[in-house]
């Protein structure tokens, strides 16, 4: 690897060590065996380079929330059982005792702070909005229009960050995958009836 690659690790490392906040240069620096100048050269700055860990360190939790098997294996896509598979999965996630989804919490309250990487954090959001259109969709993200970006995706986004608040503050009373399908079937029964008796 080169010193491109070498930082970005180093990054990552850091970020599920330390978090955002907390990261220095010289933590960079030490954990990637490179050096202060190589940060500006490759990245332009610590925190642009930190953004693009946080946003490598998500691409990477992605196959797991597909699963062993690769997305809704065995279950219909956009069927209430694919809806369950991926978040069991997503939460799976969630529950070991890592540090990624403090991380991700701690980056989300920190946006206002981070003028110069928030919009790259921004596009990075987006696209992860496609990907989660894709998983429960299916369908390639490529294909995905930018309507249903805006509307599914941003859905599927707040459930997201919704779930990372409730795991981050008490794992004990967040919802578990069958409570939220749970939930979704009510939404769905609810604007049934809704929309039978409007007819």
């Amino acid at each position: 690897m080169g010193h491109r690659e070498d930082l970005l690790e180093g990054a990552k490392r850091c970020l599920l060590q330390k978090g955002f906040a907390r990261t220095t240069a010289r933590d960079i620096v030490k954990e990637s065996g490179t050096n202060l100048a190589s940060i500006g050269y490759h990245y332009g700055s610590k925190d642009a380079l930190l953004a693009q860990a946080y946003v490598a360190l998500v691409e990477d939790m992605s196959g797991a929330f597909a699963g062993d098997a690769g997305p809704g294996a065995g279950t219909a896509p956009g069927s209430v059982e694919r809806f369950q598979e991926v978040w069991s999965n997503v939460i799976a996630t969630m529950r070991d005792p890592g540090s990624f989804w403090r991380l991700s919490a701690e980056i989300v309250v920190m946006g206002d702070q981070l003028p110069e990487v928030r919009d790259h954090l921004a596009r990075a959001q987006r696209e992860g909005s496609r990907g989660f259109v894709a998983l429960l969709m299916g369908g390639r993200e490529e294909d995905i229009p930018e309507d249903v970006v805006d509307t599914l995706g941003a859905f599927y986004t707040v459930l997201m960050t919704g779930l990372i608040s409730l795991w981050t503050f008490d794992p004990k009373t967040a919802p578990g995958a069958e409570q939220l399908t749970e939930g979704l079937r009510q939404v769905i029964a609810g604007a049934t009836q809704g929309s039978a008796r409007d007819s």
